[in-house]
């Protein structure tokens, strides 16, 4: 596909390429937690689903793997519950929390991410992705609602106040990546997917961190 058979035109695909085949975003989400596989153990909880426990973990090292789903009744749940409202969730429950793409959807951030911190049990580590430049997810904003694109500087306050010195931030994103995630374009779309791996701070297509309780 040229340049310019896309450029000034409408989006290729409004579901961050996913009907093309690879999102951009998600290449560098599975990057990420790839990178971080080992700290996938014990006790874990992931949002939603189980995908990326199933993906990166591994199961002789996984003792329980759990989903949290705000809406009753959503298929494979274990339980339900609201981030923002902590008295909603359990306290110290878990050894490892996947919470990717999560924070963008819900409007008190500071709020969820407090009540990330009572879900982790002490050593417990947060695998953690938000979007940065992105198209709006119309399937998300529709249900629940979409707020925030994050920025480093604003990722960094919101961990400061819940994990002070106890996380690390990484930016992934450069203007070809954030270029193709807003039209639509597939990692498999590209003539070259290696592009995507050089980062350029001042575009942050998603922003990763792993937090620790002390």
């Amino acid at each position: 596909m040229r340049l310019d058979d896309w450029t000034h035109k409408k989006p290729v695909s409004r579901r961050f390429g996913l009907d093309r085949g690879t999102p951009v975003d998600r290449r560098y989400i599975e990057a990420f937690l790839a990178e971080h596989a080992a700290a996938i153990q014990g006790r874990v909880l992931e949002v939603g689903e189980t995908t990326y426990t199933e993906q990166f973990g591994n199961r002789d090292r996984i003792e329980r793997s759990d989903v949290l789903h705000t809406a009753p009744r959503a298929p494979g749940a274990t339980f339900v519950g609201d981030l923002a409202k902590p008295e909603t969730l359990p306290l110290g429950e878990y050894d490892t929390f996947l919470c990717t793409q999560t924070l963008n959807f819900i409007f008190d951030p500071a709020a969820a991410l407090a009540g990330v911190r009572r879900l982790l049990a002490p050593r417990g580590t947060l695998l953690l992705t938000v979007g940065g430049i992105s198209q709006i997810s119309r399937y998300d904003a529709d249900r629940w609602g979409m707020y925030w694109g994050f920025t480093p500087q604003s990722l960094e306050r919101l961990l400061d106040a819940v994990f002070p010195r106890a996380h690390e931030i990484r930016s992934y994103g450069n203007p070809l990546a954030a270029a193709a995630l807003l039209y639509g374009l597939a990692v498999e779309d590209l003539p070259d997917p290696s592009l995507l791996d050089r980062s350029d701070p001042d575009y942050p297509v998603i922003l990763a961190a792993v937090a620790r309780v002390p």
